[in-house]
């Protein structure tokens, strides 16, 4: 059993250290430097960026032509698998994720392990319903070695409300026997100020992950700056197709680099002229936001620090709920 989990080990971080292949692969198929250059100046960081990229997305580039866009596109396939594969491969590779803990048994047993990485989990909920408080906890947790749960890799944090709190970081580090400083440096953290600028980060995060091993993304949240940059339904169709293009660049993110990303959402009374909904709010973002987030959990506020976490969209996890606390050292099962 233990010769099994070592052989398990070492094939998860052989997967770390293999990682996505840098963009100047591309240069032995005939792409020149210059060619490069402009594609890392536009966010294309490696050869999965380019083989996940439209020939629409590339021509766009200044000094890309037609004929450029297919040489780049041909290229890039022949490094990165894009066809089909047996189910029989892709059950081999989904048993091989990494999954963040969250710090809380009950939470991780709901999750089947912890945060998938790979893919897109979205939270949401009213206020004070420890959203953020499980965005700080999964900042230091992601750090862990993966045998004590963790992804081994640093954090991006891109704060849209003004939320984010070194001091907890720290406070959850010392629960895990782990140095502060190094927690807080293994953290990058950028206050986005409008959806235009958000954006703007993700094209720097890719820039980084690409020089550095990062587990986790968190935005936090994804959706308080669209409501206050687009007012109406004479700008909603706007609205959800920038938000449209911000989440389809994290899900590239996830799936480029491996990491985890995970996203809060703010709710909004449901107006339907119902009296008995069960639940009288729903998450913002519309269907949008609803495709995009492979998990959805939402948060509800128990009594006291006490708070419960419900699978509420899910491709494999089961509709249930857990109880969790939020305490002075982050999140924990509930005490008694």
């Amino acid at each position: 059993m233990a010769a099994a989990e070592e052989i398990r080990d070492e094939m998860l971080e052989e997967q770390i250290e293999a990682g996505p292949l840098p963009i100047e692969r591309l240069e032995a198929s005939g792409i020149t430097s210059a060619d490069i250059s402009k594609l890392r100046e536009n966010g294309y960081h490696t050869v999965e960026a380019v083989a996940m990229a439209t020939k629409k997305d590339l021509i766009a580039l200044k000094g890309i032509s037609e004929a450029k866009a297919d040489k780049l596109l041909a290229a890039a396939s022949k490094l990165v698998p894009m066809g089909f594969q047996t189910a029989t491969e892709f059950h081999q590779q989904r048993s091989d994720i990494i999954r963040v803990t969250t710090g809380s048994r009950e939470l991780d047993k709901l999750l089947e392990g912890g945060l998938e990485t790979g893919c897109i989990t979205e939270i949401f909920g009213e206020s004070r319903a420890g959203k953020s408080q499980f965005c700080h906890q999964l900042a230091v947790t992601c750090q862990l070695p993966i045998a004590q749960g963790g992804g081994e890799g640093k954090c991006l944090f891109i704060d849209t409300e003004g939320t984010f709190r070194p001091e907890r970081l720290i406070a959850i580090a010392e629960r895990y026997g782990l140095d502060g400083q190094e927690v807080l440096d293994n953290v990058a953290y950028a206050r986005a100020y409008n959806s235009d600028h958000q954006t703007q980060l993700l094209m720097q995060a890719a820039a980084m992950m690409a020089e550095s091993r990062y587990s986790l993304l968190i935005v936090d949240s994804a959706t308080a700056l669209y409501r206050t940059d687009y007012h109406g339904r004479g700008e909603l169709a706007a609205r959800q197709m920038h938000l449209g293009r911000f989440l389809r660049n994290l899900t590239r993110l996830a799936d480029e680099f491996g990491v985890a990303v995970l996203v809060t959402n703010q709710v909004v009374a449901q107006v339907d002229g119902s009296m008995f909904t069960a639940d009288p709010k729903k998450p913002i973002g519309g269907n949008i936001m609803s495709h995009a987030s492979t998990v959805r959990l939402q948060f509800r506020k128990g009594r006291g620090e006490t708070r419960i976490c419900k699978v509420y969209q899910a491709p494999s996890l089961a509709e249930a709920d857990a109880t969790f606390g939020l305490y002075d050292d982050g999140i924990r099962d509930p005490r008694d």
